[in-house]
């Protein structure tokens, strides 16, 4: 088995940054009305400014795959080439498209010859899973190296005219025409990126970082879904699926159209994230003082004071010197926070050799986590 080290890390934010008090103007106003819901969410998650893959005359200037081709063109550089690259794993959980792949599609506009490509599908934890195929790929000796992505662009998702629709409808009904707080929460929580890895089977450049490994969790047979799209949950908490909805119930239902179950999210989501923090850390017997770096892709600024007295409660305390976040200048890029977050810390200036850096991000669509540890070299 081969070593496997992340030798260069680059990301992509799109356009400005975007203040709280912009947000509704680029996204819209639903029924012509201000969202009650919008203050309540940003105060509570602290994110300040955000990228969206729209300009200022309201245009839309990447999709997914755009922006995940610009952060992998963003490792091409001293010497490493994108025809260089072995195999492409990109993970997301908004893809342009069902098919062709996410994947497939940032293969086409790099146009980079014939390489194997990976899409991993899910939420936040696709971002890792492209990067766990791209080490096992290395590790193997598969591959000599690998690009992995993280990526999002979810703010098309989340724009006023995906909900009109339903919305009409329920006023023909004589129903609430304000949207649930369900569906209006994500709104004011996700953000545009794209982050990416090049893995190599030796240490190349200024720290790079030796992937020690990776482990993955999922609660899905014991939670039902929370964070979903493309489909509506019953009151059983099954999910119908879009394609067993006629056609005209897809806009009116707005099927389309992330929605979290706020309540389930809040009552599992720091438990099980430290229940399988420490299977991960127990089963490479190391213990939370030999991190120097912990990582936590979190959603909101809400569940930082409480992830910290859950770990004190199951005995897995990181002090919080040793905590690492940028979620309120980039805001929540899902798949792709992780990349963007440690892109940030090894351009900060902080690392010295023998550092360990702990990767964690949660996924609420059904309960996933996992996780990464990293030597600087």
């Amino acid at each position: 088995m081969k070593e496997v080290y992340i030798n260069k890390i680059s990301k992509y934010l799109p356009n400005r940054p975007i203040t709280n008090d912009e947000m509704e103007e680029k996204l819209g106003t639903i029924n012509g009305k201000a969202s009650k819901g919008r203050r309540i969410v940003l105060r509570n998650n602290q994110i300040k400014t955000r990228y969206y893959a729209i300009d200022d005359n309201g245009n839309i200037t990447h999709n997914n795959a755009q922006l995940t081709k610009e952060a992998v063109m963003g490792l091409c550089e001293n010497g490493f080439k994108a025809e260089d690259i072995e195999l492409l794993s990109c993970g997301t959980s908004s893809p342009d498209q069902i098919l062709p792949s996410h994947a497939a599609m940032v293969h086409g506009f790099l146009k980079n010859g014939n390489i194997e490509i990976n899409s991993p599908s899910g939420a936040c934890c696709s971002g890792m899973n492209a990067l766990k195929y791209g080490y096992m790929s290395v590790k193997s000796g598969q591959t000599n190296n690998a690009v992995c992505t993280g990526s999002e662009r979810t703010s098309s998702w989340m724009m006023s005219d995906t909900f009109e629709e339903e919305l009409k409808h329920l006023e023909t009904l004589e129903d609430n025409p304000i949207l649930a707080f369900n569906k209006d929460f994500l709104r004011w929580m996700l953000s545009d990126g794209a982050g990416a890895f090049l893995l190599e089977n030796e240490p190349k450049g200024n720290l790079p970082l030796k992937i020690e490994w990776m482990e993955g969790y999922s609660y899905a047979h014991e939670i039902e879904a929370c964070m979903y799209a493309g489909s509506d949950k019953l009151d059983n908490g099954f999910l119908k699926p879009w394609s067993e909805f006629p056609s005209d119930q897809w806009s009116k239902k707005s099927l389309f159209a992330m929605k979290q179950d706020v309540k389930l999210l809040g009552e599992n989501i720091l438990v099980k994230g430290v229940d399988s923090l420490k299977m991960a850390i127990e089963k490479h017997n190391i213990k939370p003082e030999d991190i120097n770096y912990y990582l936590p892709h979190i959603s909101s600024y809400y569940f930082k004071e409480n992830l910290y007295q859950e770990m004190v409660n199951q005995g897995v305390e990181i002090p919080w010197e040793n905590w690492f976040l940028n979620l309120s200048k980039v805001g929540n890029v899902g798949a792709g926070s992780i990349y963007i977050m440690l892109e940030e810390l090894v351009n900060s200036g902080q690392l010295k050799k023998g550092d360990k850096i702990l990767l964690s991000v949660p996924e609420s669509a059904r309960f996933a986590y996992a996780y990464a540890l990293l030597t600087v070299c």
